[in-house]
């Protein structure tokens, strides 16, 4: 029987939110996929109504929850070591305007997830080029582009950097117009290597790893 009652509604909520934390934070799963297998579990159905399912940021609150209390130390330092290693490469591609983004700005990083930057440039083959002379193999693909299905997919470039993965996506300049604005719970959607710097000195979460 589906629930009535705007209560119910916040519970189901909470504790799917709270099992795709989980699939998250132990197995590296994407939001979309926990989510879904998430409200299935929960559920038992394929596909419930939409007010059913927690957004994003409900469902990262409860994977900053889960791993403050499975995780502790062990996340933190991953945390800070990922977030090292982005500086290295955003230091590198300073000409490109490097921007970190996903779940290493968020703090909620943890053994399966990658360093995700946003490059804005002129074009990608600059970005290629340039990564292509430091000899650094790299593989192209595509991702949706931040602003929306109205806008084509992005070349994406993913490389090895001190053995952890990175993909940057490549944009246009006039692209990072209206990309600085915070997401709805007020917590950056990306920083640059000046604001990941500020935020690898203040960040509370890396204080477990002291």
């Amino acid at each position: 029987m589906m629930p009535n009652q705007n209560s119910e509604l916040l519970q189901l909520r909470a504790q799917i939110a709270a099992v795709a934390a989980r699939m998250i934070a132990q197995d590296g799963a994407d939001y979309g996929t926990a989510r879904r297998k998430a409200a299935r579990q929960v559920l038992g159905m394929d596909q419930p109504s939409s007010n059913l399912l927690p957004d994003n940021i409900q469902i990262e609150d409860e994977v900053r929850k889960y791993q403050a209390l499975f995780q502790g130390p062990g996340q933190a330092a991953r945390l800070r070591a990922l977030r090292t290693t982005a500086l290295e490469v955003m230091d590198m591609l300073d000409d490109f305007r490097p921007y970190l983004t996903g779940a290493v700005l968020s703090g909620t990083a943890g053994e399966h997830d990658d360093i995700h930057l946003q490059l804005f440039a002129d074009s990608a083959k600059e970005v290629q080029i340039f990564l292509l002379n430091k000899n650094i193999d790299i593989d192209i693909s595509e991702t949706p582009h931040f602003k929306g299905a109205r806008h084509d997919p992005v070349e994406t470039v993913s490389f090895l950097w001190h053995n952890e993965a990175v993909h940057a996506e490549l944009y246009e300049l006039n692209d990072l117009r209206g990309a600085l604005k915070p997401r709805a719970d007020g917590r950056l959607q990306r920083v640059n290597a000046d604001g990941l710097r500020a935020l690898m000195s203040t960040d509370p979460i890396l204080e477990q790893d002291q």
